[in-house]
């Protein structure tokens, strides 16, 4: 493991994980990661040029890391992880491989399961072709799972830090200051200034969605310049933005171990909170330099 770059807030390794979590460079990040967050190779069927186990054999090697990354965490820290779907070979019926995979991951590493999220990507080319393009017997699939585990019941989390916009109907019933208040068919009775008070933004949904269809960033200008290949899988940065307002304070540090073209770092560091990254992929690293200004 070799330091590949640092910023002013980060630091990014090239190697993988499992040799820098052994390493004793890592010993001074450990119990003080206030943030894990990830998107690891998925279990697909097709092999990609970033890495991916299929079967028994990703589970086995994403649970053992369950507590490793224990063993990073503050206290009161967070891991949220992507895991996407995966389909049986040849055939139109799903895998249980990511349900296997997250039991497995929070048994192995003593952990609670706090939320599941899901990325709902719009944008998202139709998969698996064989059975939406060619059969026709399936519909696109278009989210993946963020699974948010933690230590503790209780990591730290604030939603106030993730207000979004008041809906149109909303802000006219805080105008009017009238509601429609007493009991509904559903049992509830809902008070007649339950729904008054201006708490500034409304509580976001476990549900994200975010297309990924940038296509001039400067990221993606400095690899076409210097010849680069764009990482294959990259997420938009609505998404660890969103987790590292919710889960952390500024000054945190957040770790990504499987960084590829470090959104996670540049997020982290626009949010003023410290960061690293590892990433075996040289390539993938040497085009992450582009999401810093030099």
């Amino acid at each position: 493991m070799k330091i590949a770059y640092k910023t002013e807030k980060g630091i990014f390794y090239n190697g993988t994980i499992e040799k820098a979590l052994d390493s004793k460079k890592f010993d001074k990040y450990k119990g003080k990661v206030n943030l894990i967050f990830t998107s690891p190779p998925f279990p697909l069927n097709r092999k990609k040029k970033y890495g991916n186990l299929q079967g028994e054999e990703y589970i086995k090697w994403l649970s053992e890391l369950a507590p490793l990354f224990g063993d990073c965490l503050a206290e009161d820290g967070s891991i949220v992880m992507e895991v996407g779907n995966s389909w049986e070979p040849g055939v139109p019926v799903m895998s249980t491989l990511a349900l296997k995979s997250l039991l497995e991951f929070l048994e192995k590493g003593g952990l609670h399961l706090c939320q599941q999220f899901v990325w709902n990507n719009p944008a998202k080319l139709p998969s698996p072709a064989q059975w939406v393009n060619v059969k026709r017997n399936r519909v696109k699939d278009s989210f993946t799972y963020f699974w948010w585990m933690s230590k503790t019941p209780y990591p730290k989390a604030d939603n106030r830090k993730v207000l979004v916009e008041y809906s149109k109907s909303m802000k006219n019933l805080l105008k009017n200051k009238k509601y429609n208040s007493g009991n509904r068919p559903s049992e509830h009775n809902i008070g007649e200034k339950s729904f008054l008070k201006n708490n500034k933004g409304a509580i976001p949904s476990n549900v994200i969605t975010a297309a990924n269809t940038q296509s001039n960033t400067m990221y993606q200008k400095y690899c076409k310049k210097n010849n680069l290949q764009p990482h294959p899988a990259r997420m938009p940065a609505s998404l660890p933005e969103f987790f590292i307002k919710f889960l952390t304070d500024e000054n945190d540090l957040i770790l990504d171990p499987f960084g590829g073209s470090n959104t996670t770092g540049m997020v982290a560091e626009e949010l003023n909170r410290n960061w690293i990254s590892v990433e075996p992929n040289e390539d993938y690293i040497l085009g992450s330099k582009g999401r810093f200004k030099s």
